[in-house]
């Protein structure tokens, strides 16, 4: 991971802050705008005033089952709502400098001394809401939460599909899980999202930047989610993933890691 995601982890949400123009935090603020102009995050920009990670991204499905929100140019886009050409790895290093807390993807890990025995361990990590900013009906742009752009799957077979067609996506909540970096050679380790392309997942994967709470199946019939193309643009078009990492008291800041944001039932509710 490059040496300004190791570091970025000692700029805290209280160095952020959000006061009101004028103020000695505002000054703080815009000379850490100014350094951060010098990174180069290449389709990554960080808002301090709004405190979000706004990244450039395209429109790439209007109909089908989900297993993503986004994805990297080039892979998932037959199950993603937006690609994205920048990399993950940036991502994660702009939101620890908003202060998220990153945990882990999900694991399995083997039980004690058992050689046959394995168990599942959900993932970590700070909550991050999850937004598109796009041009509304005015012309104007707007922000909208994900699931705004979720619906319930037609691939589902259970007798309340039919009942649950106008029900919302729980959740425009995700955990900052942070991927996997491996490689035990020499030279820099390589962080696994960057290949995968697998940026925000609603399935599990082992390797995702953000994810759901649980650990949620890449079965075909338990693809729960499809797009709700109803406030997208077309296919191609370009729109902003916004993420803004949740602010949290610092009692709990410690153990964000261990604390899911939100819980997804496997079903949606009926």
């Amino acid at each position: 991971m490059p040496c300004v995601a190791l570091c970025a982890a000692e700029i805290t949400s209280e160095t952020v802050s959000t006061n009101r123009p004028g103020s000695a935090g505002d000054a703080t603020n815009a000379t850490l705008q100014a350094a951060l102009q010098k990174l180069k995050f290449p389709g990554v920009a960080i808002n301090i005033r709004e405190r979000c990670v706004d990244v450039e991204s395209s429109v790439c499905l209007h109909r089908g089952a989900l297993e993503l929100v986004a994805c990297t140019k080039g892979t998932k886009e037959h199950e993603s709502i937006v690609a994205i050409e920048a990399k993950p790895v940036h991502i994660h290093a702009a939101l620890l400098l908003l202060g998220a807390k990153p945990g882990s993807p999900a694991t399995r890990q083997q039980l004690g001394e058992q050689a046959e025995r394995w168990i599942d361990v959900p993932p970590s990590g700070g909550p991050v809401d999850v937004f598109l900013v796009l041009k509304g009906k005015e012309g104007k742009m707007v922000e909208r939460p994900i699931s705004d752009f979720i619906a319930p799957s037609s691939m589902r077979s259970d007798d309340s599909a039919a009942a649950d067609q106008q029900a919302r996506f729980p959740t425009h909540t995700f955990l900052f899980a942070g991927s996997v970096l491996y490689g035990d050679g020499p030279g820099p380790r390589r962080y696994l999202s960057d290949e995968s392309g697998n940026v925000i997942s609603l399935s599990t994967f082992g390797d995702e930047l953000l994810c759901l709470p649980a650990i949620h199946s890449q079965a075909n019939d338990a693809l729960l989610w499809q797009v709700n193309p109803t406030h997208l643009p077309a296919v191609g078009s370009n729109v902003t993933l916004r993420l803004r990492p949740q602010r949290m008291p610092a009692a709990k800041a410690a153990t964000a890691s261990q604390s899911p944001a939100v819980s997804i039932p496997e079903n949606p509710q009926k």
